[in-house]
């Protein structure tokens, strides 16, 4: 049997009792499939249930091959050696018995038929840019990035049937995408991939966009569904101003049948009070015109409930897909003012910042380097979450920094809750009142953190930091669009723009560094940080 994934009649709902799927069918077969949809649409949830992670409260989840699965928040045992992450560890110690002379059984028993597991481990490390952290350091000793690869590098050698990817170039700079986008193109069996990456899903087959709870199909990569969608869109509003001006239309025929009925009961009332016919006569024409002018109300009233419902449905064809709106109160910066200073600092570790580093009134700067150069222990230290080896940080302004982990939030706590902590001050309804600019109304305001999608996530810690007293006047970003779907993330740089305070923002993103216009470029390198050209930026 090829390998292949169904899901059939699935249900899940999360304990606090939001419903993600209710009958959901799709399947999944041979190729690469790109899974999209917005943030809190289920993709995440659903990568869990084909893995085994979830149970569903209804349906099945059935899988032809074995299951290889990366999570979006990859999380290794820091004391593993890296042989054992990749789970070749007791291969490894029977070989190496077996050349030293040990011919024990079970040995042989361990080694199987794969005497070069070795070999192999190497140059899939190779593959993926982690040739030179070798078999025996400590995954404590790789940076998060390189913690991610290394993850699929141990998926790699089991050689999956199946190989489900989370949001897979999180944490990972510019080289090791590249990577990345190889190990995807080279894939040959089944692959579902969640990403907002648009190059990682142009390498896709298809893509499957689940939205309300389905998943609608389109044939080809990333750019052949957003023209499909297009077409698609284009198609759904011209519908819109059809069923609309139908619509009206009900709705005048109706009026003009009232009015025409109002006039015909006069008549029939003069005709009535006058007595120019026979009473029997008379009564039989009062009811006739009763049950006729009823049968003619109730049929417009039908004609207009049908043309409502035209509408309805033609306006849910169209997408509407909300987005995050970011207002950013008493932020401004004036030219010049000096907003952070770095004095001969060195981080525990990573690059060290040689003489001083001045950071003026509302400059951008971005922070760029290779995975583990230390680009988030310098944010966390200028933060203060980090005592620094030596040297000093000055912040003249409030600020802020958000860390990619996100980890500011209590998963106990529900959104609401986790933005009132930073705020202690702010009413109840000042703070629902924020957080429905972040998309989280009503009861969503009340779901707790634990229970929230990577994007979902983003947003409450977002709002929190917004809504804290005082007000941000230096933002530091730790990867910020590592969560988000392509509509948050094009919300979030519009709200950048607006935004009046100075900007650090650490990404491996160059597209969204680009697009928030960025007036310094600092690179991690060699254990220094220096200013370069954007020019010189890959």
């Amino acid at each position: 049997m090829s390998p292949s994934i169904t899901c059939t009649s699935l249900a899940f709902t999360w304990p606090d009792g939001t419903t993600v799927f209710e009958g959901l069918d799709a399947a999944f077969g041979p190729g690469r499939t790109g899974l999209v949809g917005v943030n809190g649409s289920g993709k995440s949830t659903l990568l869990k249930l084909i893995a085994g992670e979830l149970r569903p409260a209804d349906g099945a989840v059935r899988v032809a091959g074995e299951v290889g699965y990366l999570p979006q928040n990859v999380t290794l045992d820091t004391a593993l050696r890296v042989d054992e992450a990749l789970g070749i560890a007791a291969h490894r110690a029977a070989l190496h018995a077996i050349e030293a002379g040990d011919v024990a059984e079970q040995h042989f028993e361990t080694v199987g038929d794969d005497w070069d597991v070795e070999e192999r481990a190497l140059a899939t490390l190779g593959e993926l840019g982690l040739g030179h952290i070798g078999l025996d350091r400590t995954v404590g000793e790789v940076s998060g990035g390189e913690s991610v690869l290394l993850r699929l590098a141990a998926l790699l050698l089991r050689r999956p049937d199946v190989l489900l990817l989370d949001e897979p170039t999180n944490n990972l700079d510019v080289y090791a995408r590249k990577r990345l986008y190889t190990a995807v193109a080279g894939w040959p069996g089944v692959m579902v991939v969640v990403s907002h990456d648009r190059q990682l899903l142009e390498l896709v087959d298809q893509i499957a966009d689940l939205r309300s709870g389905e998943v609608t199909w389109y044939g080809g990569a990333f750019s052949a569904y957003q023209e499909a969608l297009a077409v698609e869109q284009e198609a759904a509003e011209r519908m819109v101003r059809v069923a609309e001006a139908d619509f009206r239309k009900q709705k005048r025929e109706l009026v003009d049948a009232q009015v025409k009925l109002a006039r015909r009961k006069r008549y029939g009332q003069k005709m009535f009070e006058q007595k120019r016919e026979p009473k029997i006569v008379m009564g039989a024409r009062k009811r006739a015109a009763q049950e006729s002018a009823g049968k003619h109300r109730i049929m417009h009233e039908e004609k207009l409930a049908e043309a409502r419902e035209r509408l309805d449905d033609a306006v849910d064809a169209v997408r509407d897909d909300d987005e995050i709106r970011v207002d950013l109160p008493y932020t401004a910066v004036p030219p010049g003012r000096s907003v952070l200073t770095l004095m001969d600092l060195e981080p525990a570790y990573g690059a060290r910042v040689k003489g001083g580093l001045d950071l003026r009134g509302p400059e951008r700067v971005a922070l760029i380097g290779r995975n583990g150069a230390g680009k988030t222990t310098l944010l966390r230290t200028v933060a203060g979450e980090l005592e620094p080896v030596s040297g000093e940080v000055r912040a003249h302004v409030p600020l802020r920094f958000l860390p990619q982990r996100l980890d500011v939030l209590d998963p106990e706590l529900s959104v609401a809750e986790n933005v009132a902590r930073f705020a202690p001050a702010a009413t109840n309804n000042r703070v629902r009142a924020r957080l429905a600019r972040f998309l989280f109304r009503g009861a969503r305001a009340d779901q707790k953190a634990a229970t929230l999608s990577g994007g979902e996530r983003f947003r409450a810690a977002l709002a929190a930091l917004m809504l804290a007293e005082p007000a941000p006047q230096l933002l530091m970003l730790d990867e910020p669009t590592n969560n988000l779907d392509m509509a948050s993330v094009r919300q979030l740089t519009s709200a950048l723009e607006s935004y009046e305070g100075a900007l650090v923002v650490a990404s491996h993103d160059l597209p969204f560094l680009e697009s928030i216009g960025i007036t310094r470029w600092l690179l991690m390198e060699e254990g220094e940080l220096k200013e370069i050209d954007p020019e010189d930026v890959e």
